[in-house]
């Protein structure tokens, strides 16, 4: 089941989004629905609730292109359907794109329909470069600016499964990672006289994996998080001979529809649900669904907004990212929001969290010298703060925690930006 919209995305949903009616016209039904009266102001605010267009031929293809997938494999929610789709016809329109969006297949296990999914990905996007035991030299000699292919890299946890093998393929890591944003190149030298050249990195990725792909691929990346088959679900097994012809086929139809698209795609600057480096990667698909029309507008902003929200409540949750500060928020809100805590009181009530991974952290769980660690990264430094018994000890104010809770974990007891307190 999909999480709820935590409320830091409540504000940005409240715009009027556009719902393309006539591709080359984006927003102009709903435009023409205000036109004839509807005040802005009532317009719902819910993403459920922008009005679908009349379907064209470009929302027909997609909701081809996404029956297809379905046939196949089973993503985790409706939502990281209609974004594979999305992603899918987004290839078709690389040039266009100031930022490629990488599609993360991820999964805890084997056989969670992560491979299948790269089959019928490898028929369907645009000029589709399998990177089987690829080098990364070859890779970005591969790419060119004006038609870029689409990369596929199955079995991702052979490269970045453990530090070894993550520092072993440092280079691609750095190519997935400089080929998100246009105009990103790798210099090499080549020839007998070494001559520096700039290789193009810009090209769309899927990669898919059996656990997390590493932080920085995931940040610039679509998620989806396959899951094993239950009983009683079933697929339609993926057959070369049968299957592949009607896939190419479409394919072809996908093209010719988004090819004339390609200038009017690269000037178009959609509402988004999502900020900063999610609204980069996610304006690619919502374009698209913006071009085709019919009810893709919708379905891919409430995508976008819900799948956005679930990665950012699974990053609260990683003790590498911002669970640190999500836990310390629950500890004061337990504590009634007292104005400081001594250390030990903050590693006591941290370490109690049975599912929390603090008691475990280290040889003898989670110490200060490892918690002055994780958060000097957000700015937050110890200090001599006053006990109730008037006592001073090494501690934590409060205070120093506001400005990174409202930016690292909003939805977690949301704090007031005017409730800061003073510092004793």
């Amino acid at each position: 089941m999909q999480p709820e919209n935590p409320e830091s995305y409540s504000a940005p949903a409240q715009a009027v989004w556009p719902a393309a009616a006539i591709p080359g016209r984006p927003g102009a039904h709903l435009r023409a629905a205000q036109a004839d009266g509807a005040d802005a102001a009532e317009t719902p605010s819910g993403l459920e609730a922008i009005p679908d267009a009349e379907p064209t031929h470009g929302s027909k293809l997609l909701d081809e292109l996404r029956s297809q997938i379905a046939q196949f494999v089973i993503p985790p929610s409706p939502e990281a359907l209609d974004a594979i789709t999305l992603w899918v016809a987004a290839t078709h329109l690389q040039p266009a794109w100031q930022h490629a969006p990488r599609l993360a297949v991820v999964g805890p296990a084997k056989r969670c329909g992560k491979s299948r999914l790269l089959d019928v990905l490898t028929e369907t996007v645009h000029e589709p470069m399998l990177t089987i035991n690829t080098t990364p030299a070859a890779i970005f000699r591969s790419i060119t600016e004006e038609n870029p292919p689409t990369l596929l890299v199955d079995e991702a946890d052979t490269i970045f499964g453990t530090p070894k093998m993550a520092e072993k393929n440092e280079e691609m890591r750095g190519l997935l990672n400089a080929g998100h944003q246009r105009n990103r190149y790798v210099t090499r030298v080549v020839g007998n006289d070494h001559t520096p050249h700039r290789f193009a990195t810009f090209a769309m990725a899927a990669i898919a994996g059996i656990g997390d792909l590493p932080d920085t691929v995931m940040d610039r990346a679509v998620v989806i998080r396959m899951r094993r088959r239950a009983e009683g679900e079933k697929v339609k097994p993926f057959r070369s001979r049968r299957d592949i012809p009607a896939l190419n086929e479409l394919r072809d139809r996908l093209h010719a529809w988004a090819s004339p698209l390609l200038d009017e795609a690269g000037d178009l600057e959609p509402d988004m649900p999502v900020e900063d480096r999610a609204a980069d990667t996610w304006e690619p698909l919502v374009i698209v669904a913006d071009l085709a029309g019919g009810c893709w507008p919708r379905l891919a902003r409430v995508a976008c907004a819900r799948m956005v929200a679930a990665e950012e409540a699974a990053e609260e949750d990683h003790p590498s990212g911002a669970r640190i500060l999500a836990d310390i928020r629950r500890v004061f809100v337990a504590q009634r929001e007292v104005d400081s805590l001594s250390t030990e009181e903050l590693l006591h009530h941290l370490r109690q969290d049975p599912e929390a991974p603090w008691a475990e952290w280290g040889r003898g769980g989670l110490d200060a010298r490892e918690l002055s660690r994780m958060l000097r990264a957000y700015e937050i430094k110890s200090g001599n703060v006053r006990m109730a018994d008037r006592t001073q000890r090494k501690g934590y104010m409060r205070n120093k925690f506001l400005d990174a809770w409202r930016r690292y974990c909003p939805a977690v007891h949301p704090v007031d930006a005017d409730t800061t307190r003073g510092e004793d």
